[in-house]
């Protein structure tokens, strides 16, 4: 199981599509509207980051985050729909780790979350963790990919493709549901795209002897076939 993420927003379509982008980049994903709530999920589900909406029903986002502060040091990612930089100082005064401004990027949000975990364990000397297949290893705490123990360069949504295929080893998708779990639901483009990023990924990542392959199954798609 990943990490634990308590998104904490009182819209509920925000809170549905960060919940989406988190889930499927592996984190497990607590979602309430409920300032009020957050203390009592904080001490049962023990969150390893918090995403906290300013305005919310109950307790704001910053009585929130003071009452944290007063028992934990738990990563805390603030999200408003106000820049004015007195509102970010509030913020960052009660103990928020990170501000975000709506309308956001889920993906710029997936990315900061990893950043305060990688922060987080650096401070703690806490180890995270790599995974290998082959000769690919792969830390997605830390968004990154290593080939023969050198750093190789994926655009964002490679990573996510390499991702998915990482957690669904050996497993064959078609396009469509290849599209749908990576590229999202209201994607409306061709699915000719995934064979475009499947072949960037063999150039990037596969040779012979290399332990795994993107082999194309005829008729049905892909998989990310890897020694058992």
């Amino acid at each position: 199981m990943g990490k634990k993420v308590l998104i904490v927003e009182d819209d509920a379509n925000i809170g549905e599509v960060l919940k989406l982008y988190l889930a499927f980049e592996g984190f497990e994903v607590i979602l309430t509207g409920d300032g009020d709530s957050v203390l009592s999920i904080f001490h049962r589900d023990k969150p390893d980051v918090i995403i906290l909406d300013l305005m919310l029903i109950g307790k704001n986002g910053l009585e929130v985050c003071q009452a944290l502060r007063k028992e934990s040091n738990v990563p805390v990612l603030m999200l408003t729909a106000k820049d004015a930089m007195e509102d970010k100082l509030a913020g960052f005064r009660v103990g928020a780790d990170d501000y975000v401004v709506k309308p956001f990027d889920p993906l710029e949000v997936v990315a900061r979350v990893r950043a305060l975990l990688r922060r987080t364990a650096e401070k703690q000397g806490q180890e995270l963790t790599t995974d290998r297949t082959g000769a690919l290893e792969v830390c997605m705490e830390r968004y990154e990919v290593r080939l023969d123990g050198k750093a190789v360069e994926l655009k964002p949504r490679e990573m996510q493709l390499l991702f998915f295929f990482w957690r669904n080893q050996n497993k064959v998708f078609d396009r469509e549901q290849l599209l749908e779990k990576v590229w999202g639901y209201d994607y409306a483009g061709e699915t000719r795209t995934v064979d475009v990023h499947i072949q960037r990924l063999r150039e990037k990542l596969e040779y012979e002897g290399c332990g795994y392959r993107f082999k194309t199954v005829r008729g049905v798609g892909y998989k990310f076939e890897a020694s058992l």
